[in-house]
């Protein structure tokens, strides 16, 4: 099963050239699913259909879905999340308040994925996500493996404390105390779970296509989006630069000088994103809804390509033994040299980018050397280990 992510920054025209890849992949005979996990959805409207929680066909080999966190939350976590409104009403906290403060942090993006990974496996060849905008879109993506490793030390240590301390709580506080069934909850989402969708992602099956516009805000946050994907393992096969002004405009003085800006700009993103391939995506007449018409957008952009092939195979770590030590290479486009903080703590690797921050579980013929050098080569991060006691 094929899984395709798109984002970008907002208003750049991510949906339709997610629903384009989606409509023409059916069209050309693959079973897709096209799936938002953006919050403020706008698929239905690109459809010309009226979408719900559940896959719903609209075309020939195209169902396609809107996922609502909310009540995947619900279902997904539900006894956990019932004991933390519990909870919050014993404080005296109204029942409506309580229910909104029980929302932890990225919850709703992680129930998101597990709706997705659900979808997933259900027969499609093909699931394509219009994701929420880059901020939002790196967050969803990125939790599983962040919450994972916190959510599992956290989980050790309060099922210890309550295994002891609950029988003598229950007797001297009214407070009421987590029961199996909110661990047991717990344990399956935030650590079993976790792991398969930590596969799904980082998988050779799966990729994200970021959605550009010829301006120089759009590639910027592109650029970082890149950057901060690679970081946490996600591979890029393609740029979509959307919104290119057909050649007839070259007839018109206003749009001939703004056919020569974004040239410049095709450029310089062909340039700066190799060796991913730049799908040019041409400025329609009017919008782009219905099947039919998403379809024959998605012919303007891919060609004779498939929609659903992996562009480009982005290159991944590589972990190799030297002489003195061992050394490794990390996959960090757009990064620069002095924005980077690299720290070996144990047997883990803590990487710093603007913003954005991953700690990466280091093999374990790594894990007893020492850090010796790190620095920008090919688009990466070269890394260099020695043993202790080694020339430094």
């Amino acid at each position: 099963m094929r899984l395709i992510l798109y984002t970008g920054k907002g208003g750049v025209g991510k949906t339709t050239s997610a629903a384009a890849t989606a409509a023409l992949a059916a069209e050309r005979g693959v079973r897709t699913l096209l799936a938002s996990a953006d919050a403020a959805h706008s698929l239905g409207d690109v459809l010309e259909r009226r979408l719900g929680p559940e896959p719903c066909a609209v075309a020939a080999r195209l169902d396609a879905v809107e996922v609502d966190a909310r009540a995947e939350s619900e279902r997904h976590w539900g006894a956990v999340r019932a004991y933390l409104v519990h909870l919050l009403r014993h404080q005296g906290i109204e029942e409506v308040v309580a229910e909104e403060l029980a929302l932890l942090p990225g919850a709703e993006e992680l129930t998101t994925l597990l709706a997705i990974e659900s979808f997933a496996r259900g027969g499609y060849d093909l699931v394509v996500v219009d994701c929420a905008p880059t901020g939002s879109a790196l967050r969803m993506v990125a939790l599983p493996e962040v919450a994972r490793g916190a959510f599992r030390l956290l989980l050790r240590i309060q099922r210890s404390l309550a295994a002891v301390v609950a029988p003598l709580a229950k007797s001297l506080s009214p407070i009421p105390l987590p029961g199996a069934a909110v661990f047991r909850d717990a344990e399956r989402l935030f650590y079993r779970r976790l792991a398969g969708l930590r596969e799904l992602l980082t998988g050779g099956e799966c990729s994200v296509r970021l959605v550009a516009t010829a301006e120089r805000m759009t590639i910027d946050e592109a650029q970082r989006a890149h950057r901060d994907l690679s970081l946490f393992g996600l591979a890029c096969d393609a740029v979509l630069l959307n919104r290119l002004l057909p050649p007839q405009a070259q007839g018109e003085p206003f749009f001939r000088d703004w056919m020569a800006v974004q040239a410049q700009r095709r450029a310089e993103v062909e340039r700066t994103f190799a060796p991913l391939p730049v799908l040019p995506a041409p400025l329609a007449e009017d919008e782009i809804t219905g099947a039919a018409a998403l379809a024959r957008h998605g012919a303007d952009i891919f060609g004779a390509r498939a929609p659903q092939a992996l562009l480009c195979d982005a290159p991944r770590a590589r972990f190799e033994s030297t002489a003195t030590g061992a050394s490794a290479w990390l996959p960090l486009p757009h990064a620069v040299a002095e924005d980077l903080e690299v720290t070996k703590l144990g047997d883990r690797l803590l990487l710093r980018t603007p913003g954005q921050r991953r700690q990466i579980l280091l093999p374990r013929h790594l894990a007893a050397l020492d850090l010796r050098r790190a620095r920008r080569r090919d688009a990466g991060l070269a890394l260099e280990f020695t043993h202790p006691g080694g020339p430094g």
